[in-house]
């Protein structure tokens, strides 16, 4: 059984940090208190960091949106910053769970699960957003395009804790897509993010398909040579992935949705580029 603590500061959790071995960290809980249950993560300390203040901030700063680690993704919905300029973050916000998840869920704890489908990781990735971390003997800004590096595995040391994640402010549009089996709950079975830049890069990003979320970087397109070479731009992504076979779908079927989920995505950006005069 793990002893259970609660630090309203963060020089108080540093202290815990220090001190105590074998410690975990819980935010919004909804994959470690599962995981606690049914014995697939053991500890011997329980770090909840809902009650420090300054993990619950959400603002926009000369960095970007800056999202503490205690902020949930329906408070993040509710705010209605996402609506201007990160499109993506909030379509992926929207799409996990229910309610009631998205009220217990942060995005700093879907990014420390380090999934390979997690659902806001693609979004995030090409928003070239990144984490800010404390420790004992200092903290550090890790992007996550070096965050990710196996299943469920990321670069944080046992005693490190994230602060918050900053998404830095998008000068340009973005698109999210996810294909689940039902509705409600159920994980991705493949997802899909791009961001289009004003001055035509183009990012791509998978989940669910290969070990790590999967971040691209395609090139410069004007939107008439984008719009032209769709396809050709989408196989050559796709050619990045190695999904798999599981019990939520075939190695074929997640390939065929990362194709049409990222035509999807392109051809909104493109009609959004076009509103905006990117």
């Amino acid at each position: 059984m793990y002893q259970f603590l609660s630090p309203v500061t963060t020089a108080e959790a540093l202290e815990f940090l220090k001190e105590r071995k074998n410690l975990r960290i819980l935010a919004g809980g909804t994959d470690l208190i599962i995981a606690l249950k049914d014995g697939t993560a053991v500890c011997d300390h329980l770090m909840d960091i809902k009650k420090i203040p300054a993990l619950k901030k959400m603002e926009q700063t000369r960095d970007g949106l800056e999202i503490g680690a205690a902020v949930t993704l329906g408070e993040m919905l509710a705010s209605g910053i996402l609506q201007e300029g990160y499109r993506a973050i909030g379509q992926s916000a929207a799409s996990v769970a229910n309610s009631l998840l998205r009220n217990r869920a942060t995005l700093a704890g879907n990014i420390c699960n380090a999934s390979p489908g997690g659902d806001m990781l693609p979004a995030c990735l090409v928003a070239d957003a990144y984490v800010q971390t404390i420790a004992p003997a200092g903290g550090r800004s890790i992007p996550l395009r070096d965050f990710f590096v196996g299943v469920k595995k990321h670069v944080l040391q046992a005693d490190e804790l994230v602060v918050k994640v900053v998404i830095p402010k998008a000068n340009g549009v973005s698109a999210f897509r996810k294909k689940k089996r039902i509705r409600g709950h159920d994980l991705a079975q493949v997802s899909v993010a791009v961001s289009y830049s004003a001055t035509g890069v183009l990012r791509m990003a998978f989940g669910a398909a290969a070990p790590t979320p999967l971040l691209i970087e395609l090139g410069a397109y004007q939107p008439e040579v984008l719009r032209e070479k769709r396809n050709e731009i989408v196989d050559g992504a796709v050619e990045h992935a190695s999904p798999i076979d599981d019990t939520r779908s075939s190695k074929a079927y997640r390939t065929a949705m990362l194709r049409h989920l990222a035509h999807e995505a392109i051809n909104e950006i493109l009609e959004e580029a076009e509103d905006t005069h990117l």
